[in-house]
């Protein structure tokens, strides 16, 4: 299939596809006389699988050791395992740090009136880079 029917069957867009095929991350696609990409099932296969990882927030390189791990029918399980479980560690760091800001910014509304004063505790906390207060 060519390049579009095969992002419509991955749900990725072309571009993605072209690349993902540039960083190596999906085989170079073969080519027909005229040019054009022609993707194999296994490619739509593979780029699934790519969707899949990125969807669950794993970075390019992750992809590429999952995809790597995938491929090797020999790899062990606790290698893919610690892979998960580094991205489960670098996930919570972010929600813990989203959740900070989330009350740092919480608490700054809950201290402006909101009203037609010029006033704005939250403005404030800007200006002053979040130290000075």
């Amino acid at each position: 299939m060519n390049i579009g029917q095969a992002a419509r069957q991955s749900g990725l867009s072309a571009k993605m596809i072209r690349y993902y095929e540039s960083i190596g991350l999906l085989k170079t696609a073969s080519r027909t006389d005229s040019g054009y990409r022609l993707y194999s099932a296994q490619d739509l296969h593979n780029l699934a699988f790519i969707k899949r990882s990125r969807d669950l927030g794993f970075s390019l390189e992750e992809v590429g050791k999952l995809l790597t791990l995938w491929q090797d029918r020999q790899r062990a399980s606790a290698d893919v395992k610690a892979l998960a479980r580094q991205h489960i560690d670098e996930l919570s760091r972010k929600i813990e740090e989203l959740a900070s800001l989330r009350d740092t910014l919480q608490d700054l509304v809950e201290h402006c009136q909101g009203d037609h004063r010029p006033d704005c505790p939250i403005l404030k906390d800007l200006a002053s880079g979040g130290c000075c207060q």
